[in-house]
């Protein structure tokens, strides 16, 4: 993997917050020459200090996708581009759909149209949601399910999907999809806590406080590592096979959310009970999910390497040892 990105010049979108400094970490260490993008938006996760190893081995850009004219010269010239920003928040993007359709659409027609224009040789590689299935009709969850968002976010980051689909088809973009689950780690955003259950259950887990878990709690869910999403990443964006297609992530073991706290409750000495499902949740709530990721591992070999056991106790250490600049501020 290191002689394939080294002198490789690579632009990171949201490239401060958790995956995208997690993966410029991996590419910095490859030898990548690195770009990162990131307009700092509040709540979002992004800051410099997840960069702190590399930050003075990168390029850093602060500036919004939705601005093509500034976006230009960032592209100009780039030969693999990771496309990690967006709106994650289910909720948020129910509460505040305008937002959405600007941060999850808008900007990505703005760079598709720049690398378009200025870098059309480049591969662009989407950071998509499992979110736009639905809720799963049949499990594992394959790349051939319909999908049918249930909520605005899922609805806008499908409509992504299909300007990059478009794109490669009229255009003859360089462009791959990658459908993530849940995603969890050391540099996670465990101070903004509506982009999903596990920062919630991490967050409160880490404070002391009870965690409430919807439902029966036998709602299974697949769940990846940060650092096994980053190097299914990397095998997708220098793989010329992948071009044009759509490729799922997962884990071979996935777990009820019981299960998931009851794993907190080893690390962090944490309690929980079950409660209904508040009406808002409930409305947007897609029950079992888990992915079946053998198109991926059949392409590039990619296999999820770390336990959930394993994961949380690095993301909890990691948390603890820099909780000034990972948990909320307290008082």
């Amino acid at each position: 993997m290191a002689d394939v990105y080294a002198g490789r010049r690579v632009l990171i979108t949201g490239g401060l917050g958790f995956i995208g400094s997690t993966l410029a970490i991996a590419l910095v260490e490859r030898g990548a020459e690195v770009t990162l993008v990131d307009a700092m938006l509040p709540a979002y996760g992004a800051q410099l200090f997840n960069i702190e190893p590399i930050r003075n081995r990168v390029r850093i850009n602060f500036s919004d996708l939705r601005d093509a004219t500034g976006l230009r010269h960032v592209v100009r010239d780039q030969q693999t581009i990771f496309n990690l920003a967006g709106q994650s928040s289910h909720l948020r993007s129910m509460n505040d759909p305008v937002t959405d359709l600007a941060i999850n659409c808008q900007s990505q027609i703005s760079l598709l149209t720049c690398c378009r224009e200025v870098s059309p040789a480049a591969t662009l590689v989407l950071a998509s949601t499992r979110q736009v299935y639905g809720r799963p009709q049949r499990l594992p969850v394959d790349e051939t399910h319909p999908t049918v968002p249930v909520d605005i976010n899922g609805i806008h980051k499908l409509a992504a999907e299909s300007y990059y689909r478009l794109h490669s088809q009229l255009y003859g973009m360089r462009a791959v999809i990658l459908r993530l689950t849940n995603t969890y780690g050391p540099r996670m955003d465990l101070r903004n806590v509506d982009k999903g259950f596990v920062g919630i259950f991490l967050q409160r887990a880490l404070a002391g406080k009870m965690l409430a878990v919807f439902g029966t709690g036998e709602q299974r869910r697949d769940f990846n590592h940060v650092d096994d999403v980053v190097e299914a990443l990397l095998r997708i964006g220098t793989c010329e096979a992948a071009l044009g297609e759509v490729f799922n992530l997962g884990h071979p073991r996935p777990r009820s959310l019981a299960e998931f706290v009851r794993l907190l409750q080893r690390i962090t000495d944490c309690r929980y009970e079950l409660v209904p499902f508040p009406k808002d949740q409930l409305a947007i709530d897609i029950g079992d999910y888990w992915g079946n990721y053998d198109k991926l591992r059949s392409l590039t070999g990619w296999e999820p390497r770390i336990d959930l056991e394993e994961g949380l106790e690095a993301t909890v250490a990691f948390a603890r040892q820099h909780a000034d600049k990972c948990l909320p501020v307290s008082g």
